[in-house]
């Protein structure tokens, strides 16, 4: 195709190219989109597709105008592209787009490219293993979170105290001072759900009692308009519930899960949390050589990836539109290294010959299928339809590479 390309920004992996159609290959494009209306419109007097290209072209000059335009902005894209030998990270944009019939068409092409990472240094690095120790204070406390799971709550009829649940009725005062109807919540005592001065209106009053005064909002509540505010507020306490641990014996040991005894669930606790914390530690091992080695081989992202990851996240935690452009803001640091760590990944796997093969993917599948006592294919065929074999094949991949780092980084206990 007769295109004039001239870059005009090469920065990263950003790229502009300034491109210019002549314009007798626009026209060109041009009869090529009158043909093709030719073939589909009606007009009076002509059987279905066979209007002259010219007089479709006549009474239908701006659609085919803007057909042309199309067509002659894709080809001269795919050439462009092609001539710069480009890899484009993401679809371009098209800028300053200039298109005066008769006239060369002239348009600004802004595109990102996938970056060339060559890591020149991969060694060196100062890694520490830190693992946290397991012993019987660590299982006591997780058997502790175990029977908070497994609490009830009992109705009491003393005043509450910190740690109780309450069902209340509050009512607070509205600007001309005037107490409205109450609303009904429910609250945790101590639990930051209520501020503190209602907290201590609540824990004054009798269970079926009321009591009523005004209350100051601090400092620092959420609500800049209403912070040092004092207010009338009516509490109205109708239940109390007090939490009620189970004994810790055989008896909870059985009916948090299939153990024979509290010694028997305090074992299971400690191999979990040994296991825990190996992968733990192994992911801060990780975590500390891909920061430095992120430090020692400096690289450009395509924003468009971190956008494209952010974007992912926000919808995953179903971040409301009200919050999104804090959220992105906050969470752009994180993205930009999860984009930089996946690269880094990427690049050794490809380089290094470290790509999981299909004999390591089907290997770890018969193991998953031997922890169920399953049928191998079984495993397979739910994998493959819920589409997590790539994440199979991706947690294989990363383990060769962070164990090929390793072999050059040798890691130190704390």
């Amino acid at each position: 195709m007769d295109i004039t390309i001239t870059p005009t920004e090469t920065a990263g992996v950003s790229r502009r190219l300034q491109i210019t159609v002549p314009a007798d290959t626009v026209a060109s494009f041009e009869d090529a989109a009158a043909r093709k209306y030719a073939t589909q419109v009606r007009i009076p007097g002509f059987r279905p597709g066979k209007a002259p290209p010219s007089m479709v072209r006549k009474r239908f000059a701006e659609a085919v105008r803007q057909e042309a335009i199309e067509l002659a902005i894709n080809e001269a894209f795919r050439e462009a592209i092609e001539r710069q030998g480009l890899k484009l990270a993401a679809q371009p944009h098209v800028h300053d787009l200039k298109a005066t019939p008769g006239e060369p068409l002239e348009f600004e092409l802004h595109c990102e490219v996938r970056p060339e990472l060559t890591l020149e240094k991969l060694d060196g690095f100062t890694v520490t293993r830190r693992e946290a120790p397991v012993n019987d204070e660590s299982i006591d406390e997780q058997i502790e979170r175990l029977r908070e799971q497994k609490a009830e709550w009992q109705p009491v009829d003393d005043k509450p105290a910190p740690g109780d649940m309450v069902t209340v009725e509050l009512a607070t005062a509205d600007a001309d001072g005037t107490l409205p109807e109450g609303k009904e919540y429910r609250i945790v005592l101590g639990g930051g759900q209520a501020i503190a001065g209602i907290e201590e209106l609540v824990m004054e009053t009798a269970p079926g009692g009321t009591t009523e005064r005004s209350v100051r909002w601090p400092d620092d509540f959420p609500d800049e308009s209403q912070r040092g505010a004092t207010k009338l507020v009516r509490v109205m306490l109708k239940d109390v519930r007090r939490k009620s641990l189970p004994a810790l014996d055989d008896a909870f040991a059985r009916g948090v899960g299939d153990f024979d005894d509290l010694a028997a669930l305090r074992e299971a606790v400690r191999v979990d949390m040994g296991t825990h914390a190996q992968r733990e530690a192994d992911a801060e091992v990780r975590a500390q050589l891909i920061d430095q080695i992120i430090t020692a081989n400096p690289f450009d992202v395509p924003q468009v990836w971190v956008r494209q990851l952010i974007e992912g996240y926000m919808q995953m935690y179903g971040v409301p539109d009200t919050q999104k452009e804090t959220f992105a803001t906050e969470f752009r640091p994180m993205a930009e290294r999860q984009v930089r760590r996946d690269l880094i990944i990427d690049t050794l796997a490809e380089r290094e010959s470290l790509t999981a093969s299909s004999a390591a993917v089907d290997e770890r599948i018969e193991a998953m299928a031997t922890a169920r006592n399953v049928d191998p294919g079984q495993v397979y065929a739910q994998l493959q339809k819920s589409g997590r074999l790539q994440e199979i094949e991706r947690e294989l991949t990363e383990d060769r590479v962070f164990a090929w780092l390793l072999e050059k980084n040798p890691v130190t206990a704390a």
